[in-house]
């Protein structure tokens, strides 16, 4: 580790390879705690570069918990968080409501990080018990549409991290990671991120990966489609700057999308939302991220379709049943 650390201090980057085998090397325990900070230090002065963050994805995958997926053309929907926006779990929600509407959805998520619940709190919250079991997951997917994998169990190549990374208490090149290493390994993902310079680094990403993507980022930074501003959408076709009227929705305000104090609070909401009986604002925000999510999926359809398609979805019942089915299949 002191010749990488040398090297990076003194402005160069790692081959693809070097950053495979450095974090191969990190999850197994090699460094210490010590050389673990000044390493993750050395990309909060500097951006990482895309080679790293490739190899550091390979690793992370190569160690995950084996899944395969290759019978189903799944779809991710998921946010980098951090956008410290306390919302409710609008991408969790749009989940069930592409389910619903016929696609298979793979959700690799976890607990919050900068906001009361995150996607595993959620879940949890109803009685979902998390689980590596394969014949389950696609038990799951066959019968609701969704499945879902909690990342501390399927990457426990990160528990010799984690302490660091708390102990840090700031954002870190894990969490650009965190959208990456999903052991289903989605043919496409919609993604939410909360800043410009992040967008583009994902999308250079998603290139070299050669999977369908949506990017998405409000331009007032939430890491998701909020409609209290404009967003940013990139994909395979390029990019475009949408209005919530753009988009079929009336402007938000922030206070619309406030996830509460609590999980009990974030969980009422949620529920709401897919029993149609939530406010309009918080139904539109989640029909507005289900719609691109499922433009990702048919790049040729008008967002205008797929919005039709997210309503139905949610207004037939089919977005809940999803929610039910899933939990059944999760006891």
């Amino acid at each position: 580790m002191k010749h990488i650390l040398n090297r990076l201090f003194d402005h160069q980057s790692l081959t693809r390879d070097e950053a495979h085998e450095v974090m191969t090397k990190m999850a197994e325990g090699h460094y210490n705690e010590s050389q673990i900070a000044a390493f993750i230090s050395v990309y909060l002065m500097r951006s990482i570069e895309l080679d790293e963050i490739l190899g550091f994805r390979e690793a992370l995958l190569s160690m995950a918990v084996k899944l395969d997926f290759s019978d189903f053309n799944i779809l991710d929907i998921v946010g980098t968080g951090g956008d410290e926006k306390n919302t409710f779990n609008i991408s969790t929600a749009a989940c069930f409501v592409v389910a619903g509407a016929g696609y298979q959805v793979v959700k690799h998520g976890n607990y919050a990080a900068t906001s009361v619940s995150g996607s595993s709190n959620v879940l949890e919250y109803f009685g979902a018990k998390f689980t590596t079991n394969e014949s389950v997951l696609k038990r799951s997917l066959d019968a609701s549409g969704f499945a879902y994998l909690h990342a501390p169990i399927f990457n426990p190549a990160m528990k010799n991290v984690a302490p660091v990374r708390k102990s840090l208490g700031v954002r870190t090149f894990f969490n650009v990671l965190g959208p990456l290493i999903s052991p289903a390994r989605p043919q496409s993902q919609c993604l939410g991120v909360y800043n410009l310079k992040m967008l583009r680094l994902y999308t250079y990403i998603y290139q070299q990966l050669g999977i369908g993507y949506s990017i998405v980022h409000s331009l007032d930074g939430y890491d998701e489609i909020s409609l209290t501003d404009a967003t940013l959408v990139v994909n395979r076709k390029g990019e475009q700057i949408v209005s919530p009227e753009q988009l079929g929705y009336s402007p938000l305000n922030q206070q619309d999308l406030y996830g509460g104090a609590t999980i009990e609070q974030a969980a009422a909401i949620f529920r709401k939302v897919l029993d149609t009986t939530s406010t309009p604002a918080q139904r539109d925000v989640v029909l507005a991220n289900a719609a691109v999510a499922i433009q990702t999926l048919n790049t040729d359809r008008s967002l205008e379709t797929c919005r039709a398609e997210a309503q139905a979805s949610l207004e037939s019942g089919a977005a809940k049943k999803a929610f039910v089915k899933f939990l059944e299949c999760y006891q």
